[in-house]
């Protein structure tokens, strides 16, 4: 288990012990990506889904996400996020919806599962409204794309994520 901060000597679960650090500003940065058809694709462009503004309640939820990722994943501290945006871009290349989360705070800990999560809720809300007319949607390539802050320093990924 060496080099797991999530387990013990004993390799018991637990959460990391961050009293020692240091409060730093922390940013993180995901993305991912729903493909779809192109006829689903055109009804979120044009906004006519029954269930309303797609990528708008989309966003809500992403941002709403990152504020409760602790309630999701039993490990992580819980957070004061003091930022999150969330963007969402259509690719017509590859029929899908495109999005990043942005996610910062002050603290002892980084937000990169905070960012993570939010871009994974945002598509599964966009899969949950346009399921009816498309549920051949596939959620992907969801992948921190940087992190600043804290004891480690930054990290930025590879131009494109692994294949």
């Amino acid at each position: 288990m060496s080099g797991l901060t999530h387990f013990d000597a004993r390799g018991q679960a637990q959460m990391v012990d961050v009293a020692g650090k240091s409060e730093t500003h922390r940013v993180a940065r995901a993305e991912g990506r729903i493909r779809m058809s192109a006829a689903t694709l055109d009804v979120i462009e044009a906004g006519g889904s029954k269930k309303g503004d797609v990528l708008g309640v989309a966003r809500v939820a992403a941002i709403q996400a990152a504020k409760r990722t602790s309630e999701l994943i039993p490990l992580c501290h819980p957070l004061p996020i003091t930022h999150a945006a969330v963007e969402f871009r259509i690719d017509r290349a590859l029929a899908s919806v495109v999005c990043t989360a942005q996610v910062e705070t002050l603290g002892r800990t980084g937000v990169e599962m905070e960012a993570l999560v939010a871009v994974q809720i945002g598509l599964l809300t966009v899969y949950d409204m346009c399921k009816a007319i498309d549920r051949a949607m596939q959620i992907e390539s969801v992948r921190l794309l940087e992190k600043h802050g804290g004891r480690s320093g930054s990290w930025t990924a590879a131009a494109e994520p692994p294949a």
